[in-house]
């Protein structure tokens, strides 16, 4: 069982920048993918990005060039640095590390950005 846990979510104005961490209580190694997803209100929950144990990285449309997922083994640590925010970047944002057979989900964290 591994538990992941988020952290630097918060309330930001429009074109202001967050980074979220997701630390795991294990290794990182062995995980196939670790991504970042979120949820807005009344909206089904998307994948945001991705990174594969090959390193090949995975934004959605509306991401891409603003975001940046990375990883930090030593510290078993994913990042999701998200820069010129936006109004519509609001929501609960979820880390998930896919370890092939099982796969694991952070509790979420809420960011807010104001316009």
């Amino acid at each position: 069982q591994v538990q992941l846990v988020e952290s630097g979510g918060g309330l930001v104005q429009a074109g202001g920048s967050l980074r979220l961490s997701c630390t795991a209580s294990g290794t990182i190694l062995s995980a196939n993918a670790m991504a970042w997803y979120r949820q807005a209100p009344g909206r089904q929950r998307e994948l945001v990005a991705k990174l594969t144990s090959g390193g090949r990285q995975t934004y959605a449309d509306s991401v891409k060039d603003r975001f940046t997922i990375s990883r930090d083994n030593a510290r078993a640590t994913v990042y999701l640095q998200m820069d010129r925010l936006k109004a519509a970047d609001t929501a609960v944002y979820y880390c998930n590390f896919d370890y092939g057979n099982n796969d694991y989900w952070g509790q979420g964290i809420q960011v807010a950005v104001s316009s």
